[in-house]
């Protein structure tokens, strides 16, 4: 498809927690800057900041606040002065910046804070002093989630490990591809998105390989509702970490392409490097390399685009440990 977009080079517009900047905004009147999301992701983010906690009016340095109550119905109020009450006022600072939020590809959020950890924020029972119960999301962190469930999002502690950290940035760059795709919806452009991505989501979930290709397989009707159920289970799909065995399955794919072009002794060797890294006996990128090398001497036009080959920027090393 001739007038297809390209993917959006480096840096991508992503949120990105006021802190983790190191501005000092923080209930101590500290920053929280380090080498996440900064030097590990040099070059790859643009990054727009917020601090949900300030922009309702809260002071620096201020009186903590936490969440009490339960996982799945808390208040978020003050340590020190129970009477002290933000859960609404987080609500509405939410809400009030989704449109904002909506054009970025992607937010990083400050883990454990009471308004912005995504994962494992202690709720405390209400009523006594018991220990917390890591369980929820911080009251705006979860507005957000509930408002745009297709942007890529990650708390910043997690990005140091290198599989999630090199997840989030494949979805934040698919979903950024996605942004530009949809400036002029057709059917035909939504066909051509996923035929560039069927692999990489087949990699990280073949179920939802199965279930957007049902979707995509009767196109009648609304195609932007198709559209927006389509990208949303692609991100869910590609939320689930890639296995070994998903890998093995997609690079066994591309592989089909070369049986007819590759020598006897060629295919047996991509075929023994592949199985070395499914024993976790080589790195993912020794196949991939491999793979690349027979495609550029046999070159396929289908296989080429595939964004499984380069999700992100090469220059980021993202799959080195993989």
């Amino acid at each position: 498809m001739e007038d297809f977009p390209n993917r959006p080079d480096a840096p991508l517009k992503v949120g990105v927690s006021d802190c983790l900047l190191g501005k000092e905004v923080r209930y101590d009147g500290t920053g929280a800057r380090s080498s996440m999301p900064h030097d590990r992701l040099e070059g790859l983010f643009d990054y727009t900041s917020f601090c949900p906690e300030v922009a309702i009016g809260m002071p620096v340095p201020r009186p903590p606040i936490r969440l009490v109550g339960y996982p799945d119905d808390y208040q978020v109020v003050g340590v020190k002065d129970p009477t002290i009450n933000k859960t609404q006022a987080l609500k509405d600072y939410a809400e009030s910046v989704v449109p904002q939020i909506g054009e970025l590809s992607g937010y990083v959020f400050m883990h454990n804070s009471p308004s912005c950890g995504l994962f494992r924020v202690k709720v405390y029972p209400p009523g006594q002093d018991g220990p917390g119960v890591r369980q929820a999301s911080g009251r705006y962190a979860a507005s957000l989630i509930e408002a745009l469930p297709q942007l890529p999002v990650e708390e910043a502690g997690r990005l140091f490990d290198d599989a999630i950290r090199e997840n989030f940035v494949t979805r934040v760059f698919t979903y950024a591809h996605w942004q530009l795709m949809t400036e002029n919806l057709t059917a035909a452009r939504l066909i051509e998105f996923h035929s560039r991505y069927k692999y990489l989501v087949m990699a990280h979930s073949i179920q939802t390989y199965q279930e957007v290709g049902r979707l995509l397989s009767n196109l009648k009707g609304d195609v932007e509702a198709k559209a927006q159920a389509y990208i949303l289970l692609v991100m869910q799909g590609l939320k689930q970490p890639a296995t070994r065995k998903g890998h093995t399955n997609v690079l066994a794919h591309l592989q089909g392409y070369l049986k007819r072009q590759l020598p006897s002794a060629d295919r047996q060797e991509l075929d023994q490097v592949i199985q070395a890294y499914r024993r976790g006996e080589q790195p993912l990128l020794a196949p991939i390399t491999l793979l690349k090398h027979h495609f550029r001497q046999f070159p396929d036009e289908y296989v080429l685009k595939q964004s499984y080959l380069d999700p992100h920027p090469a220059a980021a090393a993202l799959r080195i440990r993989l």
